[in-house]
């Protein structure tokens, strides 16, 4: 399929050939009829990723923050190495679209096959011929409305957002600055809800355009226009103005509170510089107020990603509330739009769409896209190359004798696994990529083109599908590993499984059972034991018959908050991260683990990500792990072997002492390149894994969870 994107290193916006996304069970699949293009939100976006380093780096400073702690905690070059990969994606563009339900995910009610739908959401809505979108941002559209209308719903949303809380009604005086195509659709439904509205904007054609609709259209000439809005509104002022405007200067805002009533309401809608000066907006008590994009539930994942509503008698108007309320408008013919429509293109020339947004050659508002009648079925894979060819995905097929050389199914293309452990594969010596899949379908493609894979796929099924992948390597999110490790190693694969190998006892004992039963080769990520640093360690005690004591301390630094580690799906930090640092203590220790617990810190909020680990092991040496999320001071790891008379230290994998005599120093490796140069070594035949010793320590891991069977 075709879809717009914008690379983040820069360069123009490109239309790719693309595999079609696999819609997760709370999503719909979508093939698009129309989509609408906003153009002050794209033009930021496009703006940005193809402006330079340092502009970059001006108007995301937060982002400049996290890279100087990663720096801190991690070291230049694995923070250079991120920095790279995430530049290296692309941004799909479009979020306001409509389209023919495909297919409807388990969790989705309310909506079949076959239904007309208007869809919502950056990086899901987007500009391409299927979209995979979250059910609760799909809303059925009335019959009397065509998709072309429709398309205009979730720009229409934000919209009304911001119109719901300025908290208005029938006969406000509505002011909106900026008449832009949110500020064009503002108007139209503040007057839809009874209010009079004036518009104010320097370019005379959104004026023109704004003014046959009734609303009254203000150019900005300072005082004199203020005259105006104060005779419009009868000497009081607005009882309400929403900054539809976009920029970085503040003027637009420092123009708000001549034109309110004593306590009028400012609603922020654009992106507006907010330099402002405290004494207008106290001297008339206005209450500022910021509408959060198309309504309550934007950037939550509870009610976006894992599809649960809000109750209506608690949240009336949600965003896909909000969606149907556009809709009903369209509906009723009380909200027109097709006059917004200034330019209209082919998906396939899409591409001009941006250049007429970039260069302004002419007067726009809003600009469709439209999408052909025939669309080649969804699913399947794409040969770099090569157009979007369906090929038919089934369930997992077995791996065929094939070559001597093994053919490499990659499934997950995220920033880590193309950065990091691809490089680690190819330098062991598995040359031949056969297919690179990830549930959008773009990652993968953009994985292909750059690595050398011979195919891109949408989702896992499609690269099991091929009988001519023979190693599987998992990279996906923690929850679908042990599912997709069980069905690589039963349909004859072998499999490098990403840490957590499992979320549960359950599912690792399905996960050895498949291994034990397959034959194949199972490794998992836990990549640390190959390391230099633990190597020098274990030679070093490697002598001493008393028991070991280990203390492990690890200052990981904090996540976001919206980060996918908070999603309890997941299995969180404890299973997901300090399953590498159980595994690292008894590959130090060497003797089996026999007894584990646990202490999770917390605060008022509930449990946190902080935790103690303490691991007793057969031979009776002991290790404790202190895993801590606060933003590290000093190395990210410290590791102490206590070993009879001997300590031997790890710093951070950069140098190895014991007893004060430096053992190794050098890069930091954690062991990457060594784990896969094993892995290529079991594959061919040429030595074995620890898996037993990898699946025990995950076990132990699932129990100082308390994920344990029966806990």
């Amino acid at each position: 399929m075709k879809q717009i994107v914008q690379p983040l290193n820069g360069g123009p916006v490109e239309l790719l050939d693309v595999p079609c996304p696999v819609p997760e069970p709370t999503e719909v699949l979508v093939r698009t009829i129309a989509s609408v293009i906003s153009p002050g939100t794209e033009r930021a976006v496009t703006a940005l990723a193809q402006s330079s380093l340092l502009a970059k780096a001006r108007a995301r400073p937060d982002l400049v923050r996290q890279v100087v702690k990663k720096a801190r905690a991690e070291g230049i070059g694995a923070t250079r190495q991120a920095v790279r990969g995430r530049l290296a994606q692309d941004v799909p563009l479009g979020y306001s679209a409509a389209g023919l339900v495909i297919d409807v995910g388990d969790a989705v009610s309310g909506i079949r096959p076959g239904q007309l739908v208007a869809t919502g959401g950056a990086g899901k809505a987007s500009h391409a011929e299927f979209q995979a979108v979250p059910g609760l941002l799909c809303a059925v559209v009335p019959e009397k409305v065509i998709a072309q209308d429709a398309a205009f719903t979730t720009i229409a949303a934000i919209a009304l957002h911001g119109l719901r809380i300025a908290d208005v009604g029938p006969g406000s005086k509505i002011v909106v600055v900026g008449l832009g195509l949110i500020g064009q659709l503002a108007a139209r439904l503040a007057m839809a809800a009874g209010c009079d509205v004036a518009g104010i904007d320097p370019a005379p054609y959104p004026r023109a355009i704004a003014a046959k609709t009734g609303v009254l259209a203000l150019d900005e000439h300072g005082p004199e226009t203020t005259e105006q809005v104060m005779a419009w509104s009868r000497g009081r002022g607005a009882d309400a103005v929403l900054v539809c405007a976009a920029g970085p200067s503040p003027a637009a805002v420092m123009r708000v509170p001549e034109l309110c009533r004593d306590r009028a309401a400012v609603v922020i809608v654009g992106d507006v510089g907010l330099q402002l000066d405290r004494t207008p907006f106290y001297e008339r008590e206005l209450a500022m107020r910021f509408a959060r994009s198309y309504g309550p539930g934007r950037y939550d994942p509870s009610y976006e990603a894992w599809g649960v509503d809000y109750p209506a008698g608690q949240v009336r108007w949600t965003e896909g509330r909000n969606f149907e309320a556009v809709l009903d408008l369209l509906g009723a013919g009380r909200l027109g739009v097709g006059d917004l429509v200034t330019h209209a293109f082919d998906i396939g020339r899409a591409v001009e769409a941006y250049r007429l947004i970039a260069d302004r050659p002419e007067p726009y508002l809003a600009i469709r896209l439209d999408y052909p009648s025939a669309v080649p079925d969804p699913g399947g894979r794409v040969r770099v190359g090569e157009a979007a060819a369906a090929i038919p995905v089934g369930s997992a097929a077995p791996a065929p004798p094939g070559p001597a050389e093994p053919g490499v199914g990659w499934i997950g293309a995220g920033a880590f696994s193309t950065g990091t452990l691809l490089p680690a594969l190819a330098s062991a010596g598995f040359r031949r990529l056969v297919a690179v899949g990830s549930a959008g379908g773009l990652s993968a493609t953009r994985a292909a083109q750059r690595h050398g894979f011979e195919k891109a796929a949408a989702g896992a099924a499609a690269v099991l599908a091929d009988p001519e992948v023979t190693v599987a390597v998992i990279a996906t999110p923690h929850d679908t590993h042990a599912a997709l490790a069980v069905a690589a190693l039963t349909t004859g694969r072998h499999v490098w499984c990403e840490k957590p190998a499992a979320l549960t006892e359950d599912e690792l004992d399905e996960v050895r059972d498949a291994w034990r039963a397959s034959g194949r080769v199972l490794a998992i990520g836990f990549n640390r034991r190959w390391s230099p640093a633990v190597a020098a360690a274990r030679r070093a005690v490697a002598g001493v018959a008393a028991p070991k004591l280990v203390v492990y301390r690890i200052a990981a630094g904090p996540v976001p908050e919206n980060h996918w580690y908070h999603d309890r799906r997941q299995g969180g930090r404890l299973v997901g991260e300090v399953c590498h640092f159980v595994d690292t203590a008894q590959a130090l220790v060497g003797a089996p683990i026999e007894d584990v617990t646990a202490l999770a810190g917390g605060g008022p909020r509930g449990p946190g990500d902080d935790a103690a680990v303490a691991l007793r092991f057969a031979d009776g040496s002991l290790a404790t792990i202190g895993y801590g999320s606060a933003a590290p001071s000093a190395g990210k790891e410290w590791i102490e072997v206590h070993a009879g008379e001997h300590r031997v230290v790890i710093d951070d994998f950069r140098s190895v002492t014991a007893d004060g005599r430096k053992l190794w120093k050098g890069r930091q490796d954690k062991g990457h390149d060594a784990l896969a140069a094993a892995f290529r070594q079991a594959v061919t035949g040429a030595a074995d894994l620890p898996t037993e010793a990898m699946l025990a320590t995950m076990r132990a891991t699932i129990r100082a969870a308390g994920r344990g069977r029966g806990e």
